[in-house]
């Protein structure tokens, strides 16, 4: 019987087979397409008798080795890599979904899932009902005939606040719903849904998995059933991630466990230190104690991720301060980027909510989200403290 391997291993050990060069890290395959030996073996694989490439939309060498360490990762069974994380997203629910069909999500969703949710999808039939993160008792009494997906972000974006995914599963198998969850703050280094009873996991490989701000990319892996589906969506309908991105994100991969472990123990040590500060109200990170479902977080994650949610006191005008007065970090959208990274929700990734529907998520006029990043912990800490101290 052959142990399984460790995570760290997987992500490093995991390659396609060696050209006739005997390369020892994979070669860019940078083509739009492959060429056939003759006209049955053109004919054989476009009718899907054959396993090969054949056209980059499609697969590709460098995404078929990604796709691959990420379902090692999850414990998936196949999976498909997007250009982008809300191509997985958009995708995922399009070829999943029919007109009629109807969505119990978290209220606490992406902003631009959000959108999905509230303009896109009613174009076509499709209507959502939403819960609060903190009430999962209220989801059977919004599952209707016509529910069809059961979906979550655990933790949350950008309040960091966490689902119980087991609690979810059970749900979902008693109903009959597939359940979608968005593993991108944890990465499959720090959770995998699918061990609590998840049928698609979907990532934004942009943030953690990339890790120093490079490249878009999403995946969703899952069910063999599912995500042919999601395939033959995704190979008409065109939003295939590059080979180059693909590249970039699996040799990646192969550092993710190191640079995760470091993401965290800085994150907390941000996080201990904005708990103890009087211009902060509050803190909000997994594996901080005071984390409302701090037992729920060493339940069902290794460790908390990168990004610390707090709210700056004096509202509007104390953020505007806080913002205007930090030097080392990086003021941007972005996270899990090897640089810190601070952020303002509310007029940034997600201004289109309104400001009820932020009330409603979570989301305070204040609420600062940082991605802690690689820097020592210090470093950060003390452009913090002067940006926050009178």
């Amino acid at each position: 019987m052959v142990k399984k391997q460790h995570t760290e291993t997987t992500a490093i050990r995991t390659q396609i087979p060696r050209t006739s060069f005997q390369e020892h890290s994979v070669p860019l395959y940078l083509t739009s397409s492959f060429v056939f030996d003759d006209a049955e073996d053109m004919r054989a694989s476009f009718a899907e008798e054959k396993d090969r490439t054949i056209y980059s939309r499609y697969s590709n060498p460098n995404t078929d080795e990604l796709i691959e360490k990420v379902c090692l990762m999850e414990g998936a069974e196949r999976g498909f890599a997007f250009a982008s994380g809300m191509a997985a997203v958009f995708s995922t629910f399009a070829a999943l979904l029919d007109s009629g069909d109807h969505i119990v999500a978290s209220r606490s969703v992406f902003g631009s899932t959000h959108t999905l949710f509230t303009s896109i999808f009613p174009k076509w039939g499709i209507s959502h009902s939403y819960f609060p993160f903190d009430q999962p008792e209220t989801i059977e009494s919004l599952i209707r005939p016509e529910t069809r997906i059961l979906y979550a972000e655990s933790p949350t974006n950008p309040g960091v606040d966490l689902l119980d995914l087991e609690l979810l599963g059970n749900l979902a198998k008693k109903h009959g719903l597939l359940l979608v969850i968005d593993n991108c703050f944890a990465t499959p280094y720090l959770q995998q849904p699918i061990r609590f009873g998840a049928d698609v996991v979907i990532h934004s490989g942009t943030k953690l998995m990339d890790g120093q701000g490079r490249v878009l990319a999403g995946l969703a892996v899952g069910a063999e059933a599912l995500i042919d589906k999601i395939y033959r969506f995704a190979r008409i309908t065109g939003p295939a991630l590059s080979p180059f991105n693909a590249w970039v994100l699996s040799k990646s991969l192969e550092t993710l466990p190191v640079r995760v472990d470091r993401h965290c123990e800085n994150a907390l040590a941000v996080a201990s230190f904005l708990e103890g500060h009087p211009g902060v109200n509050w803190v909000k990170y997994p594996f901080l104690p005071s984390h409302p479902q701090y037992h729920l977080a060493r339940k069902q994650m290794k460790a908390g991720g990168c990004v610390v949610a707090f709210e700056v006191a004096g509202g509007v005008a104390g953020g505007r301060r806080f913002f205007d007065r930090i030097k080392l970090l990086s003021l941007s959208a972005n996270l899990g980027d090897s640089r810190s990274i601070v952020t303002h929700p509310a007029s940034t990734t997600h201004s289109k909510l309104s400001p009820e529907e932020r009330k409603h998520s979570g989301i305070s006029d204040g609420m600062v989200r940082i991605s802690v990043g690689l820097e020592h912990p210090e470093d950060v800490i003390a452009d913090l403290q002067q940006a926050l101290d009178e």
